[in-house]
């Protein structure tokens, strides 16, 4: 099942250079002036195609292989515990590019590597700390594209978010497309995910047959998990379920656990990446006492998924996929 899914979303991934689609070449991209996106609520304008992008992480990374866009890459950085890359609809995009570093991006590395854009997001590689910002860059005239399920939202010194998360991947497809002159494989590739994820909804439990869903990355003091701005929310919510964590108005954040106790989630998602494995996190919330009430722990309710699949990334709508048909053997009551 997970092969025949990956196949499915590299003919959509793929959808304007194979599937008997018409061909737009990255690299004939000369639009004849200057383009102005909107990036985290802030007109931006780019002077020209860039041509040596750096991205920071595999999400942000494969959204640039996901539009054919290899050729306008100079590298990338990412740690090494982000899953097995030899099985994705993107490994030719990571056979071609230079992995700079298995760390987040530093000015050296992209000094280095000549970049003339950077396409990373707040806590994905831009931080305040050590000044590596888009700000910071600017000075060093080299441009930048944050990614949007990234975007400071105001509701805190750190809070992220400001649009539903699948807009968010939407909003950055079709900016990515206008910027590099492959709007029409933009537009190819979100229609293509619009429908493989109604396909899914139209499956999916409704009212009260939605399990609830707590989704854990990490953490045995207190647990780091997703709000409503980051992936998971939708990921959950077109899937057939309800995000434990909805109110909360951010993406990543920590919370305790007696408000996963107190929300008793029918079901947990792990999110696999990291020195933990996913198998360690199970054993953990399985044995953790204060959890032994909780319906999903109770009735051994645990899925993992990629952290390629749960930030922002074209493997959301995949995703979505393999969540929605393991809440459809949610018995209905829980």
């Amino acid at each position: 099942m997970r092969k025949q899914l990956l196949a499915t979303a590299l003919c959509l991934a793929a959808t304007a250079t194979g599937c008997g689609a018409t061909v737009e070449r990255a690299q004939d991209a000369k639009p004849s002036s200057s383009v102005t996106l909107t990036n985290c609520g802030r007109q931006v304008t780019y002077d020209k195609v860039p041509e040596r992008v750096v991205t920071n992480d595999v999400g942000i990374t494969e959204l640039m292989f996901a539009l054919g866009l290899e050729d306008r890459m100079a590298g990338f950085a990412m740690p090494d515990d982000k899953g097995d890359l030899r099985d994705v609809p993107w490994k030719d995009g990571y056979d071609k590019v230079t992995w700079l570093s298995k760390d987040q991006l530093t000015k050296e590395n992209v000094l280095d590597a000549r970049a003339d854009l950077v396409f990373a997001g707040w806590n994905y590689g831009f931080r305040e700390d050590g000044g590596f910002t888009p700000d910071g860059l600017k000075k060093l005239g080299i441009a930048s594209y944050i990614l949007t399920e990234s975007c400071h939202n105001g509701r805190g010194k750190s809070a992220r978010g400001i649009m539903p998360p699948l807009d968010a991947l939407y909003a950055d497809l079709t900016n990515l497309g206008r910027l590099f002159g492959v709007q029409k494989r933009a537009a190819a590739l979100i229609a293509g995910f619009k429908k493989q994820i109604a396909d899914v909804r139209a499956k999916a439990p409704q009212g009260s047959g939605r399990p609830s869903v707590f989704l854990y990355d990490s953490g045995q003091d207190t647990p780091f998990t997703a709000g409503r701005y980051a992936a998971p929310e939708q990921i959950i919510t077109e899937a057939g379920g309800v995000n434990v964590m909805h109110d909360l108005a951010d993406s990543w954040t920590t919370v305790g656990w007696e408000s996963v106790v107190q929300r008793n989630p029918d079901v947990i998602v792990i999110c696999d990446y990291g020195d933990v494995s996913a198998e360690q996190k199970k054993k953990f919330l399985l044995s953790y006492p204060p959890l032994r009430n909780v319906a999903a722990v109770a009735h051994r309710r645990i899925i993992s998924l990629d952290y390629a699949d749960l930030v922002e990334s074209p493997r959301n709508p995949s995703a979505i996929a393999r969540l929605g048909a393991y809440l459809r053997t949610v018995p209905a009551g829980r």
